[in-house]
């Protein structure tokens, strides 16, 4: 179990900021996910953490600053789901997630059989064992996505990064996923950051919302007090319903705008 995190993050692309001083401490075991409008800043976080674009401030893990990490250990403490994974097209399924392991074989190793072990029990447990054998290059898009997330898991990291992670697939395996994040989180102790457009799945899974504009945090907390039609209203500019379950689901409606006649 770790805790990640953030002090003062500023995301850096050349002289431009993405992001302005973000700050939030991510508990051991807690879901955050960061919402807000395209470019507000949510998957240049993500990025960050990930090592993959510069940034000003601290982040940290277990109060440990990640920059002083090696990239293999980095890659120990943490996945990183993207967007728009490069997929090598002649690689099996397998090969793929096993992929995820390579924090843990040594520079002149090979896979063990426990990794292998982990593999096919990650891909069965995700419904993916039929795409093992097939190659990557006939999958479809949600074929694939549901094998990015799976190497993810089969890293075994304590902190997962996920941006846009259920973007390609249709609702029955969105939730399918999304639901063994949450339980994986829950018997192991994962800590899980995310990026959703999906409203009402980023407060049905995630402890905790952070929405973003323009790089900057606007409204923090749980999905009940984020989620507020007039907080929706003013930063994405939609006009919208929102109900509340009595589990406390809170459902995010659409509201079409009036048509003339």
């Amino acid at each position: 179990m770790s805790s990640l995190g953030f002090e003062c993050v500023n995301v850096m692309y050349g002289e431009r900021e993405a992001t302005f001083a973000f700050t939030d401490h991510v508990r051991p075991g807690e879901w955050l996910c960061l919402i807000g409008p395209n470019g507000a800043g949510k998957s240049s976080l993500l990025r960050a953490v990930a090592g993959l674009v510069r940034y000003r401030g601290r982040i940290t893990v277990d109060g440990a600053p990640l920059d002083a990490r090696s990239p293999r250990r980095r890659a120990a403490l943490v996945a990183y789901v993207p967007q728009s994974p490069e997929m090598p097209a002649d690689m099996t399924g397998s090969e793929y997630v096993l992929l995820g392991r390579n924090p843990y074989v040594s520079y002149f190793g090979a896979e063990t059989r426990h990794d292998r072990a982990l593999v096919a029990d990650v891909l069965e447990r995700l419904d993916l064992a039929d795409l093992g054998p097939r190659r990557v290059g006939t999958l479809s898009g949600g074929e694939r996505q549901r094998l990015v997330i799976a190497r993810a898991v089969a890293q075994e990291a304590p902190i997962l990064l996920l941006d846009e992670p259920t973007s390609a697939l249709d609702i029955g395996h969105q939730q399918q996923a999304l639901e063994l994040v949450d339980r994986l989180r829950r018997e192991h102790g994962l800590t899980v950051v995310s990026a959703m457009h999906d409203l009402t799945l980023a407060g049905l899974f995630a402890d905790r919302l952070a929405l973003l504009h323009h790089g900057h945090v606007v409204s923090s907390g749980p999905a009940a007090q984020v989620l507020r039609p007039e907080t929706l209203s003013e930063f994405y500019g939609v006009s919208v319903h929102v109900l509340h379950e009595p589990d406390g689901t809170v459902v995010v409606v659409p509201r079409r705008s009036t048509l003339s006649t």
